[in-house]
């Protein structure tokens, strides 16, 4: 799943998506901080193949963004809108290939911009960058190319505060960064920064009016930080091998940003800092129980504010909450399954 895959909908409750065999389930709460829902097929009985992104636009509604088999060989992506989480989300629909036809080229990524329309990004068959964006009124404009080479692993898309999409990508020894000039654009490449990059570890997060983070890991497996027009930094050393989650909240009244990652231990780690203020240092805390090599973390805010933190293994559709105490810094709650 790339992409934030725990959201907190416009009716308040939290809901999770997962990949499971050839389709992607959803569980939600039945009422704000209550009980779960038991797993739900989403967009009908399309079968999707592995590699799905996740998005959320500012109303609320959930997007998602898949590969399905066509015909023998062959591959298209598909989108589906959840609207409530505790409702029927769309049919798929198809939305094409960025190079008309063939097999799938890679993970694709999503963004929502300020007009609630969704942008989605993957690798062509050149190693570059295809996307398709919604119209303002209905429909889906022609692929287009942005150009770039040689991309690896999973891009990072988000909507800055300005309400406009930008994309990054990580490639042999750096990392692309395109973005959208103004609203409704085709986003442009801006930067292109050298950096011993490993794929399949960015993440970007929205931090200021006029800036996006990026998170990654380089080869020395330090946690570094990026944001375009600056030099990167070093954050700390990495708590383990997959990306980060991460997300801005308040504590003991600071804007602060927290970060989440499953640790070498098997427990999740979490570290948080003053929002772009990365020389005010880190270090990692580790909570919770040991989890499976494949599980993953994700975080959200929910309804009153407090920061939730979800863990899933496809392997073993365990779904691990916590929430944080109403208590000083960041106290959680214990772990439950649900």
């Amino acid at each position: 799943m790339n992409g934030d895959w725990l959201l907190r909908g416009r009716d308040g409750r939290l809901s999770v998506y997962l990949l499971s065999d050839d389709a992607v389930l959803c569980r939600a709460e039945r009422a704000s901080g209550g009980p779960w829902s038991a797993p739900r097929r989403i967009g009908g009985e399309q079968k999707l193949r592995a590699s799905v992104a996740v998005g959320q636009g500012g109303d609320g509604y959930g997007h998602l963004v898949a590969w399905r088999p066509t015909v023998s060989g062959e591959s298209g992506l598909v989108h589906s809108v959840h609207f409530r989480s505790h409702l029927a989300a769309l049919d798929w629909a198809p939305i094409g290939h960025p190079d008309k036809k063939g097999d799938l080229t890679g993970p694709p990524a999503l963004a929502v911009d300020a007009e609630g329309r969704v942008h989605v990004f993957v690798r062509n068959k050149g190693g570059g960058v295809s996307m398709v964006a919604q119209k303002e009124k209905g429909g889906w404009t022609p692929w287009r190319d942005l150009k770039g080479r040689d991309v690896e692993g999973e891009l990072a898309a988000v909507t800055g505060e300005s309400g406009r999409v930008e994309v990054y990508a990580a490639v042999p020894g750096g990392i692309l960064y395109w973005r959208q000039q103004e609203a409704g654009a085709q986003p442009v490449l801006e930067e292109a920064m050298e950096a011993p990059v490993r794929p399949d570890t960015l993440y970007a997060l929205a931090t200021s009016p006029d800036a996006t983070t990026l998170f990654y890991t380089d080869d020395s497996g330090d946690l570094c930080v990026w944001r375009p027009g600056a030099k990167p930094v070093t954050l700390l050393p990495s708590a383990g091998p997959g990306p980060v989650s991460a997300v801005r909240c308040e504590l003991d009244g600071h804007d602060c940003t927290l970060l989440a990652q499953r640790s070498a231990s098997g427990r999740v780690a979490f570290a948080a800092y003053p929002t772009e203020q990365e020389s005010a240092g880190a270090w990692w805390t580790e909570s919770g129980p040991g989890l499976p090599a494949d599980a993953a973390v994700s975080l959200a805010v929910d309804e009153d504010d407090r920061v939730v933190a979800a863990t899933l293994s496809p392997s073993t559709a365990r779904l691990l909450l916590t929430r944080r105490k109403d208590e000083p810094v960041l106290a959680l709650e214990a772990w439950r399954e649900v």
